[in-house]
């Protein structure tokens, strides 16, 4: 609030500002205006800038002047309470690295409108407290990744109507200055590549302050999705400069188009729509309030029968949590995004799968090693019937005894699991029992006594087919290995 005075008061301030600026014998100029803590000098055609400024002046104005530079000495003393710094309209074509070192508190810089070339490396180096820059409407032709490396603060940055090529991304990846940063205008110039994927992930609040028209950007159906996205969303940034988003079609001509022409027989791309959320059971998902508004009350509505839903759960940020997902959690969910001047609503479509993240792998794991183990089973089992060796006891004619047959018997067994007498068919390795290439012939059992004390299985053959012998080793009788 700038403080009342009368007539008297008045006159007095403004020779005090005089002299101060001005001492004796200094050049014949039109005075400044000095109202409380503003130092007034707009369209004094001044070709440099006072010698002494009030220590306690918080706004400077010096647009509308011929100053061509700003260098280090400009102020020959500390200003520790200059917010506001307006140079607009100067014809600025220099400004020394050392410009702002005696100015730390700025909070609001305007060098538009002037005639600059470049921004010099850590130029603003000493500007940690800066939140408005303005360089619109100079010859900017390119931005030092450096060049706003300290400027943590920033809150609206304005590039427009330069002829800058490299679109600074530095400024929309790091998290700490997401937060502050509200407007950035990069358009009007010779830009013709965007970091879309990086844009996409912006939240809305940055995005409706993110203006990039009017720039030689080559057609793509990508820049077509991001631009009628933000469209439909009713973003600032595309809303207010609709008819400005063109795109320069590939060839020879390098025909200039509307960017929303790109959906129709140019490039035919796809409509846009909004896509679906998806999740799977089990799992925690997080649905963003995704508003353009800042600091504004968010509440949601949810689908179904809200009051008995004990799975979702507002976050302070106003996004919605839902752990764990169900199958009833399918649906349209919308949040309403309010304050004293804005109000928004948002809709988030769920579709839930019914089915856990990893369900399909895991089902597919699980029959894979089944069916490895099946076919390990069967190649062990063939194995041992095709390739057992012929041990020389089998030999025709060598007699055996009993003890031989206990020592010799294969330790595979098949037990019935149909009662009876509680018969073991055990597979024994003797040449009597072999059939062709080493296979057990089961017919040296059919003559033979099989009582429950294990008599000798090598008294007597059976006559019985060698495929009723593999038929009993698939049979559906339990196997103990």
């Amino acid at each position: 609030m700038w403080h009342a005075c009368d007539l008297s008061g008045r006159m007095l301030t403004l020779a005090v500002c005089v002299g101060l600026l001005w001492p004796p014998g200094a050049a014949s100029v039109a005075p400044c205006i000095c109202a409380s803590t503003i130092l007034s000098c707009s369209k004094m055609n001044l070709s440099s800038i006072p010698t002494v400024v009030p220590a306690h002046t918080a706004v400077l104005d010096l647009s509308h002047n011929d100053i061509k530079q700003l260098k280090s000495e400009w102020t020959a003393s500390k200003l520790p309470k200059l917010r506001v710094l307006l140079l607009s309209h100067n014809g600025l074509l220099f400004l020394s690295s050392e410009a702002f070192v005696n100015v730390k508190q700025l909070r609001h810089l305007d060098l538009s409108s002037n005639g600059l070339r470049q921004l010099d490396e850590f130029l603003f180096e000493p500007l940690v407290n800066l939140e408005v820059l303005l360089l619109y409407d100079n010859k900017i032709t390119q931005i030092e990744h450096s060049a706003f490396v300290t400027t943590l603060n920033i809150q609206k940055l304005y590039l427009s109507h330069n002829q800058i090529s490299r679109f600074p991304a530095e400024l929309i990846r790091e998290k700490s200055r997401l937060e502050k940063l509200s407007l950035l205008d990069v358009s009007s110039n010779r830009i013709k590549k965007l970091p879309l994927d990086e844009m996409r992930a912006l939240p809305a609040w940055l995005r409706n302050g993110l203006y990039f028209h009017n720039n030689p950007l080559p057609c793509h159906c990508d820049l077509y999705t991001l631009v009628a996205h933000w469209d439909l969303r009713k973003l600032n940034s595309v809303a207010d400069f609709r008819d400005e988003f063109t795109c320069v079609l590939p060839g020879p001509r390098k025909a200039r188009v509307d960017v929303f022409e790109l959906s129709g027989d140019i490039m035919n791309c796809s409509t846009f729509k909004e896509a679906e959320e998806e999740a799977f059971l089990e799992q925690t998902l997080t649905l963003a309030c995704d508003t353009k508004g800042r600091n504004v009350l968010k509440t949601w509505t949810l689908p179904g029968t809200p009051e008995g839903n004990q799975t979702a759960r507002v976050l302070p940020d106003g996004s919605l949590r839902l752990s764990p997902v169900r199958s009833e959690d399918s649906g349209t969910y919308t949040c309403f995004a309010t304050s004293e001047a804005f109000n928004e609503t948002i809709y988030v479509v769920l579709k839930v799968h019914n089915f856990t993240m990893h369900g399909g792998s895991e089902t597919l794991n699980t029959a894979y090693t089944t069916l490895v183990g099946c076919l390990a089973s069967v190649v062990l089992v063939l194995v041992y019937l095709y390739l057992t060796p012929c041990h020389c006891f089998c030999c025709p004619g060598k007699g055996r005894g009993r003890g031989d047959d206990s020592i010799r018997s294969s330790v595979l067994s098949v037990t019935p699991t149909h009662g009876g007498d509680g018969r073991h068919v055990v597979f024994t390795d003797t040449k009597e029992a072999r059939g062709q290439n080493g296979k057990l012939n089961p017919d040296l059992e059919r003559d033979g006594p099989r009582d429950e004390e294990g008599r000798s299985l090598m008294k007597g053959t059976r006559k019985k087919s060698v495929t009723d012998s593999i038929s009993s080793v698939f049979s559906d009788t339990p196997m103990m290995v």
